[in-house]
């Protein structure tokens, strides 16, 4: 069990002001272009990244294509 933190009502002695570092909630989105594709996949390896994603909560088509752009990241010239 962790020990409880014991707050007091005494008095702040230091302190000082941070300046706002982070960046605002829109620079936070990195999103690549990208271009929507048609392909076929053997049903087999579908399925695969369907269970996959079910249990680890995410869409599989994301699962495709982080294994896609890892790949081309790992040969790329």
């Amino acid at each position: 069990m962790k020990k409880k933190i014991q707050y007091t009502d005494g008095p702040i002695v230091e302190f000082r002001i941070i300046k706002d570092f982070l960046p605002p909630p829109d620079k936070l989105v990195f999103k690549k272009k990208s271009i929507k594709v048609t392909m076929a996949l053997d049903a087999e390896a579908v399925d695969f990244f369907k269970k996959i994603a079910e249990r680890k909560h995410v869409p599989y088509q994301v699962m495709i294509r982080n294994l896609i752009n890892t790949y081309v990241a790992k040969y790329q010239v």
